[in-house]
This record gives structure tokens, sequence and C-alpha cells, in this order.
């Protein structure tokens, strides 16, 4: 039984999906509408650069959905492959709107608009510089929780993934990171400051909730046969209301991808394919259960070369 994952923010590349873009005629039309929805050239930020373009959060997102929606419909469409009889679907972060479309609750075109939404409030809500992330590895997430339980008053911040064991990363501000990294370097825990621009998945991001909760208004989800495993949650999820209310949720929300990984295996699955620009999913669900097949989809060979 094989489910499907899409990545996150992170794994763009300039350059990435040209493979595709220059051998198939189905990309070709999906990078040009992608450029008529959003009213700018993204196929040029995505397959030229520059790295400082594509690294912008209102870029990232689109940038990364387009990918993985392309991969997507190639496997289907030119090898004939359904990854649609896949038992679930599940995404990292904004993976997860790539996770959405790809299981058919939602259109190409509503979801590339929302994920450009979603980029600007996210990177709007907290002024440039005052924000960011910090990886903490090699310590388990329970101890992390205690860390923060036990020093709430000199510093504020939260876990914003937890990726896997021995990989959580924290949000909050600045100083505040600064702060808690000095404390970790003391008890001898590991911790490396992210190059992100802004808090994510914290309450920091609360004006961005706020800006989605409106852009979701304008939203219609589709049913689908297929079922997602929420990253606020870890649990199963196909119901449009609870679909709308966790996405919007999901900004501030832990990534529990750790515990949605553990939870699909629980389920039956013994095998991921990881749909998208790069192998990060990969590297985590290999840290989570190094038992289970995992095979990454982000060039030709790939593909020729996947088994279901």
């Amino acid at each position: 039984m094989f489910s499907v994952i899409f990545p996150g923010q992170g794994s763009q590349i300039v350059g990435m999906g040209k493979e595709f873009f220059d051998r198939y005629e189905i990309v070709k039309k999906l990078f040009k509408e992608a450029n008529d929805v959003l009213g700018f050239n993204i196929s040029k930020i995505i397959l030229e650069g520059p790295k400082e373009d594509l690294d912008l959060t209102a870029n990232t997102q689109p940038a990364i959905f387009l990918i993985s929606y392309s991969i997507f419909q190639v496997v289907k469409n030119e090898f004939n492959i359904n990854l649609n009889n896949g038992k679930y679907f599940a995404g990292h972060s904004l993976g997860e709107y790539s996770a959405l479309s790809c299981a058919e609750y939602l259109d190409f075109d509503q979801t590339i608009k929302l994920l450009r939404s979603r980029g600007k409030a996210m990177q709007n809500a907290v002024p440039k510089g005052e924000g960011g992330m910090l990886a903490v590895l090699g310590t388990k997430i329970e101890k992390i929780e205690k860390i923060l339980k036990d020093n709430k008053e000199k510093f504020d911040v939260q876990i914003a993934n937890d990726n896997s064991d021995g990989q959580t990363v924290l949000s909050g501000r600045n100083k505040d990171l600064e702060l808690i990294s000095i404390f970790l370097k003391k008890e001898k825990i590991k911790n490396i400051k992210l190059p992100v621009s802004a808090p994510f998945h914290c309450n920091l991001m609360s004006k961005a909730t706020e800006e989605m909760k409106k852009e979701f208004e304008k939203i219609n989800f589709k049913e689908s046969n297929n079922t997602l495993i929420s990253n606020v949650t870890a649990k199963k999820v196909s119901n449009i209301t609870d679909l709308k209310s966790l996405l919007i949720n999901q900004i501030e929300k832990r990534v529990r991808w750790r515990e949605t990984i553990i939870n699909m295996i629980t389920y039956g699955v013994d095998q991921f394919i990881e749909i998208g620009p790069g192998k990060v999913l990969s590297g985590l669900v290999k840290r989570i259960d190094k038992d289970v097949k995992i095979t990454s989809i982000n060039n030709q060979s790939d593909v020729e070369s996947l088994k279901l």
C-alpha cells in the first residue's frame, strides 16, 4: 500500500523541473497557465532565477506547487501510473496544498492563486528581520517541549515542525531564538539558525491567518475519493469543512510530520512516493522508519524506474 507525499519550502532550486518542461507539452501548458493566472512570469524565475527571486516566499510557494503538480501529471498522463490509487495524500506545510490539488480537492488555478496569497501573507505578517526559525538536532521532541515549558519566562518560542526523531524546528522572534540557542548549546544540544525570512508556524503568523480566512471564503473545494492526512492533527481528513479550517489553522500550528508518517505506517502504508523538487521528505521518512520503501520523483529516470 502506498501514499503520496509532497515537499514544502526549502526544496526549491533554480532550474527545478526543467527536464520535464523541455520534454513534455503538458508541463509547458501548466507553466503557461501558471504565468497567466498569477499575472507574471513565474516560469522564468523557476527555470532561470535569480535565486533571490525564487527564494521570496511569495514566489517559492506557488513555484514548488507548480513543480510537484507538473511531475504528478507527467506520471499520471505520460506513464499511465495512477497515483490517485495512493491510500493517503500528505504534504509538508505548503506541500499540503500540492497534496490537496493532486488529490483533486482543489483546481490547479485556485491552488496556485491561494499559494501566492499565502506566501505574501506569511512574508508580510512579521517585519523582515524580526523573526526566524531554529533547527534543533539530535534531541527528542519531549525534551524540547519540557525545556520550553520550564523556561517560558526566559524565551517565547514555539515548535513549528516536528520533522523526525532528532529533528525539530522552532519559531519565534530572533531575540528569543538567540536566547534559546545559547541555552541549548550550554546543554550540549546542537541547533542551527535556518536561512528563512519569517517565523512560520507560530502565533506570530496571526495576521497571515486572518488574511487567509478571507481568501478561503472565495474557494470551493470538490469532493474526492482520496484521503488527506492533516499537518495539524496528523490524522485522516476528507470532510471539506474540516479541510478549510485545518488549512487556516496550519499557518500558526505545528507541522506534525513525524506523527503523520507514523500514523500512515500504522494504517498499513509500506511505500511512500515523494513528488516534487529535492529529497528532503525521503530523508525524514527514512529517519522515522528505515524499513519502509521510499521513492523520490524529481527527474525522468525516477519516473521510468517507479514501481508500485
